[in-house]
């Protein structure tokens, strides 16, 4: 019994020997006894249920006399020491290779399989997604066929020690996430924060929770109903299984109809303008944007890179390449979101080019840098400018605000005319690395990989000078240091003894170091937008906010910590900085919108991820003092299921309020977006973002794809059921109506 309930909960290493020294000793136990039960074994061969023939009798004879005779022909005895040892390896070897698998499918599969689980779990997890119920005890049997469980163990049996744990975790499988293989871990964690497209099914494919009820042959003969992973039924001619696709569902979505219009933008790829600040290939924008364009896409945000405008020598500017951007754009008619790009690009994860900060800013972090961010180790991040030389001169004669304030106010004399024409919406202003406002934390280059928990990033000798003035004001100028025990870059919550239950981050010196870090953080902030709204008067301004979402289920929100939230589980992190903006009115750009909390749970349990609660805390936190939110997705999107989780976020339902998002920008314009697959569900998404039916176009492509159906599964039953759907399309195409399939 007690081996039993540790196979449930799991068992440690250490374990591991003892289970298999038991193993050994039961198998010596069974040989001794084998004599004494060879007669009543073969008495009950002979005796028992007789077969159609002698030979078979003879054949189980034969096969017991094999296994209970030694190679030597007579009984078997006590196997010597050197057999138990080979078993012990044996074992060993055996669990190595069930963990290697395991493993693998945590991370490359569907199932959320615990960390002990064993092979068993396996195929429980194969049998539940194949539509069969598999009971903690083993027993399967087809689901919806109550009357078909066996009894008496008569049944095929699957058993698994722990199958009641696995059927609680594993969640349904249209809300899995699914994730691509890679040739080592440092490349799978890398893009897992860019997380790699991977087409989905067609929306008319069936889930595991639409599969229709099918046909099986049961036991005696008789039909049953059961569900086919595959969502078909099958029937049997001639001793062959032919299988049949069910009816499509009917599709479980909102209606977006006469909802709020939403602005839908594009961001334009990062290296559209080259280091020369030209545009690298006109002719193929210009057609991409026409695409653009005939979706009713209203615009596209284009990054405006310090590092090429400013390049060579202070206050010297070259625009060329966004002038002629700009002229293509407003020929187009859309409109235009900049970003004030102050940092450089390259290093973190989705950069596929190079744009640097400009020369001559490098040429002084050599001699200075500590003008740059700088961790507790002294290892120096030139993403960008640190926000303790905001009013430091020490860039030419320069503060890092009045450098700012110079570019802004450069571009806004150069395209005035596209603001008085109001062809550009929106100026989002960057604040940091990857033009958000936080800590550069979690660097890539210094090998942060998810799911770390970051490094505080205030050793620079201009932040610790602030640091050490604030703690001598507060009476204690021993506390003008950085803690001493938060962990490193990859280091998890419990492992530290500043961000672990009941850690130091909730002791005096942590919440007076904690206030100090963010304090910077909302300062900054509040100085750029101070300059901002002065150089873009008139013009909605807007600051983006990164979704740390890793560890917020933990008591420290230890990721937040490190990027400058302070939003432990006793306090409200995303207030001060809310307010911060409803001062300047300026907008929200919140990132994270599109990722699901069951894709985090089966990717990367371990890592107490809940985006969506995020994504609900910084909505309301912004929607409480009346700031308009803008958003863009975090990781590339193409399919359905997310398009309509964007939809859900930035639309709510039944929001006594009204309140929905000001924009949102699709991350980015790439030959996989202009894909004709693709490129039709993001004009449908478009659609249902401006509120709007479906129209024509977009009703032909679902008559197209049940053609396709009936092409390649012919069925009498299922071309009914499509013609119905068809002569139901046709009604709509007539009344322009939404489309409901059955």
């Amino acid at each position: 019994m007690a081996t039993d309930i540790q196979k449930l909960i799991g068992t440690s290493e250490e374990d591991d020997d003892e289970e298999m020294d038991m193993d050994v000793k039961e198998e010596d136990n069974e040989e001794n006894g084998g004599k004494n039960t060879v007669a009543q074994i073969m008495a009950g061969v002979s005796g028992g249920t007789t077969s159609n023939s002698s030979d078979n009798q003879f054949q189980h004879q034969q096969q017991f006399q094999e296994q209970v005779t030694t190679p030597s022909g007579g009984a078997r005895r006590s196997r010597p020491l050197e057999e138990k040892e080979r078993t012990k390896l044996r074992e060993r070897h055996r669990r190595a290779i069930t963990a290697r698998i395991l493993a693998g499918l945590r991370r490359h599969g569907n199932y959320n399989l615990r960390v002990r689980a064993d092979i068993n779990d396996v195929i429980a997890a194969l049998a539940r997604e194949a539509g069969w119920d598999v009971l903690p005890d083993g027993t399967t049997f087809p689901s919806r066929s109550q009357g078909s469980r066996p009894v008496g163990g008569t049944s095929a049996a699957v058993t698994s020690s722990s199958s009641h744990l696995v059927s609680q975790q594993t969640p349904p499988a249209s809300l899995r996430g699914v994730s691509p293989g890679y040739q080592t871990s440092v490349e799978y964690n890398t893009c897992r924060m860019r997380g790699v497209f991977m087409p989905n099914p067609s929306p008319y494919n069936l889930s595991a929770n639409t599969q229709s009820q099918i046909p099986a042959v049961g036991e005696g003969g008789e039909q049953t109903e059961s569900d086919l992973h595959i969502g078909g039924s099958m029937d049997t001619i001639n001793d062959k299984q032919i299988v049949d696709i069910p009816p499509i569902p009917k599709l479980p979505e909102r209606d977006f109809a006469a909802t709020p219009f939403i602005p839908v933008y594009v961001m334009l790829p990062l290296g559209v303008i080259n280091m020369k600040c030209e545009l690298g290939d006109p002719d193929g924008l210009l057609k991409q944007l026409k695409v653009l364009k005939s979706a009713n896409v209203d615009g596209i945000m284009v990054d405006c890179w310090w590092g090429i405008v400013e390049a060579h020598t202070p206050q010297e500017y070259n625009w060329n390449g966004y002038s002629r951007l700009f002229q293509m754009v407003r020929e187009l008619k859309l409109k235009l979101q900049v970003v004030m790009s102050f940092h450089e690009c390259g290093g973190n994860v989705g950069d596929d080019v190079c744009i640097p900060l400009p020369h001559w800013v490098a040429e002084i972090g050599r001699s200075n840098p500590d003008i740059f961010f700088t961790d507790r180790e002294g290892r120096r991040n030139s993403e960008c400018l640190s926000w303790g030389i905001d009013k430091e001169r020490v860039l030419r004669g320069r503060t890092a605000v009045e450098v700012y304030f110079d570019y802004m106010r450069s571009f806004r004399a150069e395209f005035d005319e596209f603001f008085a024409d109001g062809i550009i919406s929106m100026v989002e202003v960057g604040l940091g690395p990857c033009g958000e406002l936080r800590y550069p934390s979690f660097p890539v280059k210094h090998g942060w990989r998810y799911p770390g928990i970051g490094e505080f990033q205030c050793y620079d000798q201009y932040l610790l000078k602030s640091l050490k003035k604030t703690a001598e004001a507060r009476g204690h100028p021993f506390w003008a240091r950085g803690p001493d025990n938060a962990g490193f870059y990859n280091s998890q919550p419990p492992e530290t003894g500043f961000f672990c239950e009941g850690g130091d981050y909730d002791g005096y010196y942590g919440r007076f170091f904690l206030n100090w870090y963010t304090r910077i953080l909302v300062d900054h902030g509040d100085r750029v937008l101070s300059l901002a709204k002065l150089a873009f008067e008139g013009t909605q301004i807007a600051v983006k906010l990164s979704g740390i979402h890793w560890w917020y289920k933990t008591a420290s929100h230890a990721a937040e910590l490190t990027a400058g939230f302070y939003n432990p589980c006793n306090r409200d992190g995303y207030a001060a900085i809310a307010a911060m903006l409803k001062r300047h009115k300026a907008a929200l750009n919140f990132s994270c919108s599109e990722l699901w909390m069951v894709d985090q749970q089966v990717d990367f349990a371990e890592a107490l991820a809940d985006p969506e609660g995020l994504v609900w805390q910084v909505l309301n936190a912004a929607w409480e003092v009346g700031i308009p939110i803008a958003s863009e997705n975090a990781l590339p999107c193409y399919d359905r299921v997310t398009y309509n989780k964007i939809l859900d976020n930035a639309k709510p339902l039944n929001d006594p309020d009204g309140r929905h998002f000001l924009s949102f920008t699709h991350h980015r314009l790439s030959p996989l977006l202009m894909d004709r697959q693709t490129f039709m569900e993001f004009e449908r998404f478009v659609k249902r973002m401006h509120g709007k039916v479906l129209e024509q176009h977009t009703i032909i492509f679902e008559i197209l794809s049940l053609f396709n159906a009936i092409i390649f599964f012919p069925n009498q039953s299922r071309c009914l059921c499509i013609a119905v759907n068809l002569i139901q399309l046709a009604m709509l195409i007539k009344k322009n109506e939404s489309v409901y399939l059955l």
